[in-house]
């Protein structure tokens, strides 16, 4: 009997060491972990040669499951395997006949279904069987306050370190988005000097387009700092650069940020590990914290959580005939610093 729901080194590990499943349901909102394992299956586990007869990609969009079986029941014609990939399984829509493959999954097949963007029922009977006989991995969804920490540790199994400052601009950028951060991650590491052993902010800013200077990480910066000069710089470059620095962004992270601030007013432990553990944030960062707290009392911190919630609906058109973003922001950074 295989294994049932596993982590992606693992599965990983076991194909490395040609130790093969007979059935892998790849399943879950983050696309970015089931591409790399059946890309994975799909490049190491038949030669050149036997991938040409033996080698079979299918859409779920074009086909149905008794379609998947046949295909899943054939022998393979020069090695020891066939591979079969099914894409877009979760478009497949009669799944219950799946059943009467899964009772006797042939071994010489490896099937590697990947079912994109959710979850199936887990009640329904097939599933079951596919707990009972698949090497099952769910592929969740990163969440906001991993996405520093995934950076990291992406570069170090590149063998390379990131600054906490090029690890922010990039988390606050790209989001969650696996596939775009392994893109310009990737970008990074190609571009950057043979002896940079760090990437640093300024290598971000020319070659992922992020400014170093002008970005949500510096705004709030200036304004736990109540630096009134560089906080209007900077919102004055939002103005003249709106795609790259979308208001919906900015009110976002800002309330996050202070939602966060008054749950840090009131947390009785406020060392560096019980701020992390609490908050969700990499223990860098609980520095802004701590001066942030010095800046704004804990009743200042609900009223401007008050106001970024109200310029977020004056921007999107509530009670707001006219004012342009531009100067909402100008309203809102006016009021935080005073």
């Amino acid at each position: 009997m295989a294994k049932q729901e596993t982590t992606y080194d693992q599965i990983l590990t076991d194909l490395r060491k040609k130790e093969y499943s007979p059935v892998y349901f790849l399943m879950g909102e983050e696309p970015y972990y089931i591409d790399v394992i059946s890309d994975f299956i799909q490049k190491n586990v038949l030669d050149e040669t036997e991938r040409e007869f033996d080698m079979t990609i299918l859409y779920g969009k074009d086909i149905d499951i008794t379609t998947v079986i046949n295909a899943a029941k054939r022998y393979p014609m020069m090695g020891a395997y066939q591979v079969l990939i099914i894409k877009e399984a979760q478009l497949i829509k009669d799944w219950d006949n799946f059943v009467h493959y899964l009772s006797n999954p042939l071994k010489s097949t490896i099937l590697v279904l990947c079912y994109k963007y959710g979850m199936p029922d887990k009640r329904k009977k097939w599933f079951q069987e596919v707990l009972k006989v698949a090497t099952v991995y769910e592929s969740a969804k990163l969440r906001d306050y991993e996405v520093g920490s995934w950076i990291t540790k992406y570069c170090k199994s590149k063998n390379v370190a990131i600054d906490e400052k090029a690890v922010a601009m990039i988390a606050e950028f790209l989001g969650t988005d696996l596939s775009k951060l392994v893109n310009e991650l990737d970008k990074l590491l190609l571009t950057k000097p043979a002896d940079m052993q760090r990437l640093t902010p300024e290598l971000v800013e020319k070659n992922i387009g992020i400014s170093k200077d002008f970005n949500v990480f510096e705004l709030q910066a200036a304004l736990i700092n109540k630096d009134v000069v560089k906080v209007n710089r900077i919102i004055r470059y939002f103005a003249e650069n709106k795609k790259a620095n979308p208001m919906v962004m900015v009110l976002s992270q800002l309330f996050k940020f202070f939602s966060d601030l008054m749950i840090y007013h009131y947390l009785s432990d406020k060392s560096q590990g019980a701020v992390a553990s609490e908050l969700r944030i990499n223990p860098y960062f609980v520095k802004d914290y701590q001066k942030a707290a010095q800046s704004f009392g804990a009743w200042k911190t609900m009223n401007i959580i008050s106001w970024i919630r109200d310029t977020d609906a004056r921007y999107k058109g509530i009670d707001n005939p006219s004012t342009d973003e531009g100067d909402l922001m100008k309203e809102l950074v006016f009021k935080i610093l005073h």
